[in-house]
């Protein structure tokens, strides 16, 4: 008896552990199917107004047997990295010309789904309202990474501050600068943290999503990009899954009617639908 016990302990002991290692193993997969047959998809995505769009398509997708799971981040760099760790299934924050330099930097190879909307870029000021106001040896901050920043100048050469050797050059830095009449200071910094910087500097050059988590005014900027910069927002996946029929099902979503009368309703032309 005493042996039929033991063995009855072990075999249980056995179950629970392996309960415990599934458990574990699961927890970093993205997306997975319900008892009901629904699928998750884990999405990453920048507060305003990407999870706020997201959030919006909640209802419908469950309708239709997808269950989005959003995934904010405060960063830029955190949702490439993750779906390309598959611990997210899609994301939602970026330009193309982003994604493209962060595939070549980190050796990913994530793929465009889907342009949803555009988010005008923008110079913004605490002590000035108009781009003349600005002094001789302003400090200008711009965001710290490639491809934001290169918009960051490009706007600023549009607009006739600085002279750039290429004024379509994506990849533009401090360096390509050929003329600064003004002698403008700029200073680079994480993109997140330019609204706070407002007080510390003459010009901030900023993404709208920022803008609006912050909430200061879009009409308040400066200056600001025109329909033609080539800046949608667009839905990212992997090659793997980028057919998939629930990450198809969010894109006909994304760029629904609802969706576009959501975003003109919400934001007020401060975000314009890109489809």
């Amino acid at each position: 008896m005493k042996k039929w016990l033991l063995a009855l302990v072990s075999i249980m002991l056995v179950a629970v552990v392996a309960a415990c290692g599934n458990k574990a193993d699961n927890s970093n997969a993205a997306s997975g199917t319900d008892s009901n047959g629904a699928v998750t998809l884990r999405v990453g995505a920048t507060a305003v107004p990407h999870a706020e769009i997201l959030n919006h398509l909640k209802p419908e997708l469950a309708k239709e047997g997808v269950n989005l799971d959003v995934v904010e981040f405060t960063d830029y760099i955190q949702p490439n990295v993750q779906l390309n760790d598959k611990k997210l299934d899609a994301n939602y924050f970026q330009t193309k010309p982003y994604l493209d330099e962060q595939n070549k930097s980190r050796g990913m190879n994530l793929v465009i789904v889907q342009g949803v909307h555009i988010e005008p870029f923008g110079g913004y000021s605490k002590k000035y309202t108009s781009l003349d106001q600005l002094p001789e040896g302003a400090t200008i901050a711009i965001p710290n990474e490639v491809s934001n920043g290169a918009r960051a100048l490009i706007l600023l050469a549009n607009n006739g501050l600085i002279e750039l050797k290429d004024k379509t050059n994506i990849t533009s830095t401090t360096k390509d600068i050929t003329s600064n009449p003004k002698n403008l200071q700029f200073k680079e910094m994480d993109a997140a943290m330019l609204t706070r910087q407002l007080d510390q500097v003459d010009m901030a050059m900023i993404n709208m999503n920022y803008v609006l988590e912050a909430k200061i005014d879009p009409k308040s900027a400066l200056v600001v990009e025109d329909s033609s910069a080539p800046y949608a927002n667009y839905l990212v996946a992997r090659e793997d899954n980028k057919d998939s029929e629930a990450i198809q099902k969010l894109a006909k979503a994304l760029t629904s009617d609802d969706t576009k009368k959501f975003i003109e309703e919400q934001y007020k032309g401060a975000v314009i639908p890109a489809f």
